[in-house]
């Protein structure tokens, strides 16, 4: 499988003109879990021309291509992430909305357990937290 999301989406044959090289590039750059506003900010902060109207196509595009995945944590935005990276869970803090990505042994093998306890191969999951910070003192 190619690297980079531009690479993904030449050899799955998608036109990238270069508004859709530079939102490629502003995802592959991002290390959070940005919405399509977000997106479109960087992208037009590198591209001026770009409008909302396309990052929203350009996602959808990528999602349907099996590039992106989107990811709704409840609070009314969809999110997106490359979906090519190592798998991971995720933790949403419910006070300020930040997503917390961490993978843990204990939990991975516990599904696995599960799932063949009730007679199945487990062949993927998503699991995501909703918490609040602890008060301190």
């Amino acid at each position: 499988m190619p690297e980079t999301i531009i690479a993904r989406c030449e050899a799955r044959g998608l036109r990238m003109t270069d508004q859709r090289r530079v939102i490629a590039q502003v995802l592959q750059d991002s290390a959070d879990h940005p919405d399509v506003e977000e997106l479109h900010a960087r992208a037009s902060a590198r591209d001026s021309g770009i409008a909302l109207a396309t990052v929203y196509r350009t996602v959808k595009l990528f999602e349907e291509a099996g590039i992106l995945d989107r990811l709704e944590f409840g609070d009314g935005r969809a999110r997106y992430e490359d979906a090519d990276r190592d798998h991971h869970d995720h933790l949403i803090n419910l006070s300020t909305g930040e997503v917390i990505e961490f993978c843990d042994p204990e939990i991975e093998a516990l599904q696995e357990k599960i799932a063949q306890r009730l007679g199945f191969d487990l062949k993927g999951h998503k699991l995501e937290l909703y918490g609040v910070p602890r008060k301190k003192g």
